[in-house]
């Protein structure tokens, strides 16, 4: 409830400060501008409430805010100024639309009685972010600072979580008025309707091959406990969706992998087999569906469809029977639904063979077994441990090769954005100083955002930063290889002394060039306390954990008229035009 007493006269930038605190939130990452000094000067006043990272670039500090709200449930707040700050702020904003992660980010704008003249850095984001965000809006009047702050948390962590962006104009942060704070609203969650739940049980109690795909965010650690209770009382083999390991403890006996980019072949092959898909949070997108090709839209296998944005159930994919509800009161109620005794334990003894199967390490050729490095690894993490990773082909060789612990977790860009890696270990390290915080990034990558350790070290945090250094951008190289065997253009790269480049913002550096030295370079990296790059040398020659690229030029030529690129398809052939 609105406070009782009459507040005193406050200036907008001020009333906004005050407005993220009353909303709970309690971290922010910027890049300053004079387009919102006014918020500046606020945040300044209630700094013993909510925390300022300063950030490099404005593309790290949504991001650092991005990875902020996948780990904790609920929205950070980023800041940028006008014109090109918010141009560089979208990628971030993007990565939280299709990850579904609560964001709000805030922008500093012109003055409102500028509009339409081109003034300087002039933009309408509401017409920029309307595709990108779940909602858009901009402040004029500082009286509806509380109002529109509160709307824009509540519309970022509901549903379907997702990313708000609010325009703030410069002269309303000046000005002097008189309004309440407003709090919290105490909202209670959709769950799901008892009906369903009997559904659920007949079709699961029918079922000789089920298999289930935990995805989405808003998951609490008590639905997460929840799910995976239920999953493990029933022993139904159990994948996460693409860069969702954080969702599912990789060393229960019941995990069988992961689906989406760089799944192992083998289970992609069995899931066709299952007969119940138990799609728990996901959205069933392209990276999981390999293309919309695992499953037929309408029929096929009867797919349960549970997610907490209605619109998303049945989006492409028909499913036999869609609950909506809040993703935790679900896993809660589901542990509570009484199942026939059932033996799956053979289905999913076989999917986890798949599984280990594929964790053997091959004899790759070169000094460096990258694999045989994740494996260590595995080992050489904390038990609460935090990975975060960027895009590339490099980012499946973790997935492949390692498996979580029920206290650790592990956070990527779903829609594949370079730079994401390195800010959001960062940010996460720096509201987590006391975890260990480890972020897997490719050479490409690295570069894209890697001047961010800058803030590492004004924050006296320390991440440590792997980079797979394979003198290239891998993934379109793999896909170049595919479709134009030999004919390399544009995705080779000319990168610095890496360690060097992180000693020089006052950090450690290492470069790890064989097997047997990546265990002391990281243990060392640990040591020394200070923010870490180990530059993982690569054999380029091995573009992917699976393939080579001379394998990928012999299968081309092998069978040069088959569409290299996994969503290629053979284009009907036109018919020719008659001559006259």
């Amino acid at each position: 409830m609105a406070a009782s007493t009459t507040p005193k006269p406050r200036t907008g930038g001020r009333i906004l400060a005050d407005a993220l605190v009353a909303q709970g939130i309690d971290h922010a990452f910027a890049v300053p501008g004079e387009s919102y000094l006014d918020v500046l000067d606020g945040l300044y006043a209630v700094r013993n409430h909510l925390h300022l990272t300063t950030c490099r670039f404005e593309a790290g500090a949504v991001n650092m805010a991005e990875a902020y709200g996948k780990l904790h449930g609920k929205p950070a707040a980023a800041f940028v100024t006008r014109g090109p700050g918010a141009c560089h702020a979208a990628i971030g904003v993007h990565i939280a639309q299709q990850d579904s992660t609560p964001l709000l980010l805030f922008v500093g704008q012109i003055p409102f009685a500028e509009t339409d003249r081109e003034s300087f850095q002039e933009v309408d984001y509401r017409r920029m972010f309307q595709p990108l965000a779940k909602w858009v809006t901009q402040i004029d009047d500082a009286a509806r600072i509380p109002e529109l702050v509160a709307h824009a948390v509540d519309v970022a962590t509901s549903g379907r979580p997702g990313p708000v962006v609010i325009a703030l104009s410069e002269e309303m942060q000046k000005h002097l008025v008189t309004v309440p704070d407003i709090p919290p609203a105490l909202v209670f969650r959709p769950h799901p309707d008892p009906a369903s739940l009997v559904q659920f049980a007949t079709m699961l109690n029918a079922a000789h091959k089920p298999l289930a795909i935990l995805g989405g965010s808003g998951w609490t650690e008590a639905g997460r406990a929840a799910i995976g209770a239920f999953l493990r009382a029933h022993n139904i083999p159990t994948t996460v969706s693409f860069r969702r390991q954080s969702l599912y403890p990789g060393t229960a006996d019941n995990f069988v992998g992961d689906v989406g980019v760089g799944s192992d072949p083998a289970l992609i092959a069995r899931i066709k087999e299952a007969d119940l898909i138990l799609a728990i949070g996901t959205r069933l997108g392209e990276a999981v569906s390999q293309g919309y090709t695992l499953f037929e839209a309408v029929g096929g296998t009867p797919i349960i469809h549970v997610h907490q944005e209605q619109s998303e159930i049945g989006r492409v994919f028909r499913p036999a029977l869609g609950i909506a509800t809040d993703l935790n009161a679900f896993a809660e109620a589901a542990h509570r639904v009484t199942l026939t005794p059932h033996d799956w334990s053979s289905w999913t003894q076989e999917l986890r063979a798949l599984r280990l199967k594929g964790m053997v390490v091959p004899d790759y050729a070169g000094p460096l077994n990258v694999a045989q490095c994740m494996r260590e690894l595995e080992s050489l993490l904390e038990p609460d441990a935090i990975m975060t990773c960027d895009a590339g082909n490099f980012a499946t060789w973790s997935p492949r090769f390692m498996h979580l612990t029920d206290q650790q977790r592990f956070y990527g860009p779903t829609n594949g954005a370079m730079g994401y890696g390195v800010p959001a270990a960062i940010g996460l390290k720096i509201v987590h100083p006391n975890r260990q915080v480890v972020c897997f990034v490719g050479d490409g990558g690295f570069l894209m955002t890697g001047q961010e350790l800058a803030t590492a070290c004004h924050h006296a945090v320390a991440p440590i930063v792997l980079v797979f250094n394979n003198q290239m951008y891998g993934t379109i190289r793999m896909y170049q290889e595919r479709t134009y065997p030999g004919r390399v253009s544009g995705t080779s790269l000319t990168n610095p002394d890496f360690a060097r480049f992180i000693e020089s913002f006052g950090g450690h550096g290492e470069v790890v060039s064989d097997t047997a030295g990546f265990t002391p370079a990281f243990r060392r990296a640990v040591a020394s306390g200070k923010p870490a790059v180990i530059e993982l040398r690569m054999n380029p020659e091995q573009i992917t954990s699976r393939a080579t690229i001379t394998q990928l030029r012999e299968a081309a030529a092998a069978d040069p008229g088959a569409p290299k690129h996994p969503k290629a398809k053979r284009a009907p052939a036109k018919p020719r035009a008659k001559k006259r």
